[in-house]
């Protein structure tokens, strides 16, 4: 599966469903993000079964508000509707797959028990 692009109309709608979306904010003058962009779709293409998501936050600047986004690129990992990762950095494709395989590693009840509790 390709990337898909996100924007403010169908972000929400495309990261709160169950499963793992990743989110790569970027944007076309930032070197590292070009650099980067080839291996994010090499991995979008070995992991059918995850929504790989790109955010250009020079089109979507409210998201990239929204998320407060200072440095790109930054990748963000959602599962379940949850945001479980967020950094910013390219990552060598090894950090890449590593990342992808925590995520879907995540016990995510735990994850929503730390949450609740955090929340209060």
């Amino acid at each position: 599966m390709a990337t898909v692009e996100l924007t403010t109309a169908n972000f929400d709608e495309v990261t709160s469903q169950d499963g793992t979306v990743l989110v790569d904010f970027w944007a076309s003058w930032c070197g590292p993000c070009v650099r980067f962009a080839p291996v994010y779709e090499r991995s979008s293409e070995k992991h059918q079964d995850i929504v790989f998501g790109k955010v250009d936050t020079e089109a979507q600047q409210d998201l990239a508000a929204k998320f407060d986004i200072r440095s790109i690129p930054t990748i963000m990992a959602i599962r379940d509707g949850v945001i479980v990762f967020a950094q910013p950095g390219a990552l060598p494709e090894s950090a890449l797959e590593s990342l992808i395989e925590q995520v879907q590693a995540l016990d995510m009840d735990d994850v929503r028990k730390k949450l609740a509790a955090h929340n209060h």
